[in-house]
């Protein structure tokens, strides 16, 4: 009890007033550990120690009654050790919307650095709240029946400020160029470059008018593949070049408008043996360096197959660093990620200047909050 109180009032001392955030006076005072929390967005079921990594994980529909939908007071303990930088909602963590308003108010309260509270909102068959017969809210068919994105934008922008969101990981900037991709397909505005490119453009603009940061994804392009890198490894054979004239179109025409790129974990074969996410050569020396994007870039869920079948969650969060990107979205194991990239820090593997570089990003895109 001691702890947790004490937790509780180290919260309350530190946090600041998110009105007159100041990014670079916030960033002089924070310390290496807080530095760390902020490369970090993770499910608010992975702040609960009773729960097994398999549960928090678990979007089951058995398992929707074992998500965290009240934020607890114990969980200060976790979040005062392992600060997070942010929170992504699944269904498991809304019931209707007077609960979820209160949890995000709740992680908002909880957090000395105004946090990201982000949710997977697309339109379609990946939308948390529209798909939840307890929403009275606009819903839409796919993307690929969107015909008004500005408008799907501003409408789902609207109804995620007013539950308390402020990112939507949306829009899907994949083409969707092969009939058997598993993954994709709908999700996808539809299968020509310059489309897909101006719709997403459109629908980052409805999200903005309402307020809401917005995330273009898949990067380098999850829309032709076969296979889903929730499962495991994907790869994909095509050439820079190629990719170039179709597949990455829609993210360089948008650098401009974007808040921020969702890399894939799919495999380039014709440039890295590494999945892109966790591939220096691909994001950056292709992403920052060659195509100029300088925004901030957010790893695809840490916890997938393509990344934990095959990468420790400490291993995966320094690689990922290590390739340029600033946020790891939810590892496995939040603690041994977080632990690890501590390490790396004072191992000398990843300067603190690094850190720095992601964390100054990261302030600045909540600067727009």
């Amino acid at each position: 009890m001691k702890k947790i109180l004490a937790a509780i009032i180290l919260f309350l001392s530190v946090k600041s007033s998110y009105a007159s955030f100041e990014p670079e006076k916030v960033m002089r005072s924070m310390t290496l550990e807080e530095k760390i929390g902020q490369l970090f967005i993770i499910r608010p079921d992975q702040l609960d120690k009773n729960l097994s990594l398999d549960i928090v994980h678990s979007d089951k529909l058995k398992d929707n009654d074992k998500g965290i939908k009240v934020f607890r007071d114990d969980m200060l303990e976790t979040l005062s050790k392992y600060p997070a930088g942010g929170f992504v909602l699944f269904r498991k963590n809304i019931d209707d919307p007077e609960q979820v308003k209160a949890l995000t108010t709740k992680l908002n309260e909880a957090s000395n650095i105004i946090p990201i509270i982000a949710v997977d909102e697309e339109g379609g068959r990946v939308a948390r709240i529209a798909n939840n017969k307890n929403f009275d809210v606009k819903k839409f068919l796919s993307a690929a029946k969107i015909t008004d994105a500005n408008e799907a934008g501003a409408t789902i922008g609207e109804y995620l400020r007013e539950y308390g969101f402020n990112m939507n990981f949306a829009p899907v900037a994949d083409i969707n160029t092969n009939p058997k991709n598993i993954v994709i397909g709908d999700r996808a505005f539809g299968t020509n470059a310059a489309y897909v490119s101006k719709m997403a453009g459109e629908f980052l603009d409805g999200l903005h008018s309402q307020g809401i940061l917005g995330s273009l994804k898949h990067f380098p392009g999850h829309g032709d593949t076969t296979n889903d890198t929730h499962a495991g490894r994907v790869i994909v054979n095509k050439t820079w070049e190629e990719l170039k004239n179709a597949e990455l179109i829609p993210f360089i025409e948008n650098f401009g408008k974007t808040d921020s790129i969702m890399s894939a974990h799919i495999t380039l074969t014709k440039l890295d043996t590494l999945p892109a996410t966790l591939s220096r050569k691909i994001i950056t020396e292709k992403l920052r360096d060659e195509l100029g994007y300088d925004g901030v870039i957010i790893t695809d869920a840490l916890m997938m197959g393509a990344i934990n079948k095959h990468y420790s969650s400490s291993k995966a969060a320094v690689l990922a660093l290590e390739a340029g990107c600033d946020i790891l979205l939810m590892p496995y194991d939040y603690q041994a990620a977080f632990e690890g990239v501590i390490e790396a820090v004072k191992s000398g593997r990843i300067s603190e200047k690094r850190i720095d570089e992601s964390v100054a990003r990261i302030m600045k895109l909540k600067e727009r909050i």
